[in-house]
C-alpha cells in the first residue's frame, strides 16, 4: 500500500502547492476546483505558513498538538511517516534541537532539511524498512508521527477503508520501531472501524487522546489520535 499525505503538500486532501496564483489557478478548471483553490489561498494557515518558512500547513497542526502535549522533546528520535513535503519534519527537528535525530519516509521525493534523514520509499516493503532500522542504528524511536492519508476520491465507502488502512499500516510500523513509552501520533478519519482501531490502540498505549486541532479544517472528518506510554 503506498503511502500519500493530506495537508502536507501538493498529495491529497489538503495543503496544495502555494506557487500558483488563485486568480489564473481558476482558469480552465471546474467551479468545484476554482472554488477550493480560492478557498485554499484564503485560508490563514496558507499564508502564515508561506511567511513563517513551512512547507505546507499541516505544519500548525503538529504545533498545535505539541503546545497541547508536548510530544517531542530535546534530544529525542522522531520516525515521520509519509513526511513529504516536509512540514511535519520541520517542526519535529527544530522541537529534538542538535542532540536529536529526525528519520523522514515517503514513497515521494523531499528536499532536504538540515538535520532530517530522508528514506524513500514504501516502508511497508522490506527493502525501505530495513533502510530505516539502518539508519535508527538498532536504537528504538521516542516517537512515531503520521499524517498519510490516501488520495480522496470523494466517495466515502472508497476513501474510508483506504484511510484504515494507512492508519493501521503507521500503528504497525510505531509497534515494530517505538521504544517503551514512546509516543505515537496518527491522523485518523471518523467513520467505519475507527472506534475499533482506537480500542485496540487502548491496549497498546497507556493513554489515548483523539484530538481536533484549530489548523484541521472543520468540515473534515480528520482527527489526530495520539497515543502515549507504549507497552512494547
Amino acid at each position: 500500500m503506498k503511502q500519500s499525505k493530506p495537508d502536507k503538500g501538493s498529495k491529497s486532501s489538503g495543503s496544495k502547492s502555494t506557487r500558483a496564483k488563485p486568480a489564473s489557478a481558476k482558469v480552465g478548471r471546474s467551479k468545484t476546483s476554482a472554488k477550493w483553490l480560492q478557498e485554499h489561498f484564503d485560508d490563514p494557515y496558507v499564508k502564515l505558513a508561506q511567511k513563517e518558512g513551512y512547507r505546507s500547513r499541516a505544519s500548525y497542526k503538529l504545533l498545535e498538538l505539541q503546545e497541547k502535549d508536548r510530544l517531542i522533546k530535546p534530544g529525542m528520535t522522531v520516525v515521520d511517516l509519509g513526511a513529504a513535503p516536509g512540514g511535519w519534519s520541520q517542526v519535529a527537528v527544530n522541537l529534538v534541537g542538535h542532540k536529536g535525530r529526525v528519520i523522514a519516509s515517503d514513497i515521494l521525493a523531499m528536499d532536504g532539511i538540515a538535520g532530517v534523514t530522508f528514506v524513500e520509499g514504501d516502508f511497508t516493503e522490506q527493502e525501505v524498512f530495513d533502510r530505516i532500522l539502518a539508519v535508527l542504528n538498532n536504537e528504538k524511536a521516542d516517537v512515531v508521527i503520521s499524517d498519510m492519508a490516501p488520495n480522496m476520491s470523494g466517495m466515502p465507502d472508497v476513501d474510508q477503508p483506504r484511510a484504515m488502512e494507512l492508519a493501521e499500516l503507521a500503528v504497525d510500523m510505531a509497534r515494530q520501531v517505538l521504544k517503551p513509552g514512546g509516543t505515537f501520533v496518527s491522523k485518523l478519519f471518523q467513520g467505519q472501524d475507527f472506534d475499533a482501531l482506537v480500542a485496540q490502540l487502548r491496549k497498546q498505549y497507556q493513554s489515548i487522546k483523539v484530538r481536533k486541532p484549530p489548523a484541521s479544517r472543520s468540515r473534515s472528518r480528520e482527527v489526530y489520535l495520539v497515543g502515549t506510554g507504549f507497552k512494547a
